[in-house]
């Protein structure tokens, strides 16, 4: 199972969720641009030390991240998915895609996705930080497919 970044656009964001990865055992992938400097440093603040426990990689672009032909699933946790995270069904080599902060994917990401899931929230309120909702989801995950640490 991976978490793959699009385009994030905190840095310690970003270097929470690589902290995350490393904690869970799963990798990452961060497709650039970025909305600042991509610098080992700027993700240590939130990564500390965890940075060099986990396997991620870096994508020049959208396009160079399709180009590495990526296994799996790409499901797509989205504010705007009909299917709610509980009653999705996860499998061992899911893609797990979180968008920008500011953003989310643009159109011709979401169409590619082979599932779109969200988080129920509270009537009221937009959306989680991308890091929580990456902890969720990720725990979600692994629970379901019998992956989480021991």
């Amino acid at each position: 199972m991976r978490l793959v970044l699009f385009q994030p656009d905190i840095a310690q964001n970003a270097g929470t969720i690589l902290r995350l990865a490393a904690c869970l055992g799963v990798g990452v992938d961060v497709i650039e641009p970025c909305g600042f400097p991509f610098d080992a440093a700027k993700f240590r603040r939130a990564g500390m030390d965890y940075l060099d426990q986990v396997d991620w990689q870096r994508h020049s672009s959208w396009q160079a991240y399709l180009a590495t032909e990526p296994q799996g699933r790409l499901v797509l946790l989205s504010t705007k998915a009909s299917t709610r995270l509980e009653g999705f069904e996860f499998q061992p080599g899911d893609r797990l895609l979180f968008g920008q902060e500011s953003a989310g994917v643009p159109a011709e990401v979401a169409e590619i996705a082979d599932a779109g899931v969200r988080i129920p929230l509270a009537q009221g309120v937009r959306s989680l930080n991308v890091a929580v909702a990456a902890a969720i989801t990720a725990f979600e995950a692994l629970r379901q497919t019998q992956g989480l640490p021991q």
